[in-house]
């Protein structure tokens, strides 16, 4: 009996790209590819997936950004990373249809690296920068979610005794399950929900923003930018920082693969859809958030609401339990880069998906991803500031430069057209943003660490 013909990974992503659905499975494929990015979804479902990878509760921490730069600086730093995000994440999908037409179908941001840059850039550079912010936001995706169910508790129960830790415990178990769900295409109709749920806390907050400023009680409205001329410089990028992250998504390629063939055109209805969603989110929390609190906006605007008399308790149950729900989709999505890579490593992709040999590794391996994920998030409940430095130094190399790097590498525009000056720029900005981000995020951090304690209640 004579042995197959191995088929590679790029006539398999020929096949994906020509519209072929059944590809033969050899000891040459890559099981993380076949089993976790499965290549069957429409661009509603791509938008469903980059809205919940975008739209997260996150985003209820830019009237803190607000607060750091002010009105103007605020504003002005919503639309530029906005904008620019939107164009990166364009160009990155125009980048991947390129190879794709060309029956080179890349699956994985590492992938395009190593494709366009070479070896090294893929293993020693973007793989752990990605894998570090994804599993970075499932960590921060897990104490979120406790956070929100304390906060359900103690509105229910103002006398409980229950502590974070516990609440982390309790929603690590419900990731533990979500997990299990085998592959990203998978999430379609969970992460529809995701959306819809991200516009209704939205709603619900920016709601209890306005009782709150028109209330006779209002706190007081200073909106000028506090601190020294160092202090406030520092805080800029730090607010800067925090928009950016708000925006940051980390995965566009591996949703991209999510995609049946032909792919190209599917990306930017995704784009749009996914960002007429983040004006709607975007623009109304963090405005109304920074109208009500001005300079007194905490690190979550949900701080701010706790406590506040003038609120009905049912406002604010309802408000945490979406964040609650969502952030549940979210910590699913950026487990994905994660499950894939150890897919990969794992599962053998000669046998079947469901098999024994190949259901038992995974089982073990997302079980103990999410179990250490929520004994760092029990361990360190002050992770946000963590995630201010890995949003500098992990998500702005990711989304606002390495989209330019790839898309001049790969048609290598003429240094006399604008396109290659506007991705010079942008590329130059945000290393220069990069940089001072990560410093501002560790000088927050050296001066909150005097507050840090493990398994604190807080």
């Amino acid at each position: 009996m004579g042995a197959k013909t191995p088929i590679s990974v790029d006539t398999m992503a020929k096949e994906k790209e020509n519209g072929d659905g059944q590809v033969q499975v050899t000891v040459d494929l890559d099981a993380g590819a076949l089993f976790v990015l499965k290549s069957r979804g429409s661009w509603w479902h791509c938008g469903y997936h980059l809205t919940t990878s975008i739209v997260a509760p996150s985003l209820l921490s830019l009237p803190f950004a607000f607060k750091m730069l002010g009105w103007v600086g605020g504003s002005v730093g919503l639309a530029f990373c906005g904008l620019v995000t939107f164009y990166a994440y364009h160009l990155l999908s125009l980048v991947l249809e390129h190879h794709a037409m060309n029956g080179s179908r890349l699956l994985r941001f590492r992938d395009m690296a190593t494709n366009i840059l070479g070896p090294k850039w893929g293993t020693f550079y973007v793989g752990p920068i990605q894998f570090g912010v994804c599993y970075g936001s499932v960590v921060a995706g897990i104490l979120i979610g406790g956070q929100n169910m304390k906060y359900i508790y103690v509105l229910s129960n103002p006398e409980g005794t229950m502590k974070l830790y516990q609440f982390i415990i309790i929603f690590g178990s419900l990731i533990l399950i979500l997990a299990q769900i085998p592959s990203f295409h998978s999430l379609r109709h969970i992460n529809l929900l995701s959306l819809t749920l991200s516009l209704a806390y939205s709603a619900c907050v920016t709601v209890a923003s306005l009782i709150l400023g028109y209330s006779k009680n209002a706190p007081p409205k200073d909106y000028s930018v506090q601190g020294s001329a160092v202090g406030q410089l520092f805080n800029a990028f730090n607010g800067i920082s925090v928009i950016a992250t708000s925006y940051a998504c980390g995965m566009v390629p591996e949703i991209q693969a999510t995609l049946v063939a032909p792919v190209k055109g599917k990306m930017f209805k995704g784009l749009c859809l996914c960002y007429a969603v983040i004006a709607a989110t975007f623009l109304s929390v963090g405005i109304s958030g920074y109208w009500a609190f001005g300079n007194e906006a905490k690190g979550t605007v949900l701080t701010n609401f706790m406590g506040q008399n003038q609120l009905p308790s049912w406002l604010l149950i309802m408000t945490n339990a979406f964040c609650l729900l969502q952030v549940s989709a979210v910590t699913g999505v950026y487990l994905q880069p994660t499950n894939e890579l150890f897919e990969k490593k794992l599962a053998d992709p000669t046998k079947k998906q469901f098999s024994t040999r190949n259901i038992v590794p995974r089982l073990i391996s997302r079980s103990l991803t999410v179990i250490i994920a929520t004994i760092f998030s029990s361990m360190l409940p002050f992770f946000g500031d963590l995630m201010g430095l890995i949003g500098a130094l992990g998500f702005i190399p990711l989304d606002f430069i390495m989209p330019m790097v790839f898309y001049n590498a790969t048609f290598k525009p003429s240094k006399r057209t604008f396109i290659f000056w506007i991705n010079s720029v942008i590329v130059a900005i945000s290393s220069v943003l990069a940089a001072i981000g990560g410093v501002a995020a560790i000088r927050q951090i050296i001066l909150d660490a005097k507050e840090y304690r493990l398994f604190a209640n807080v």
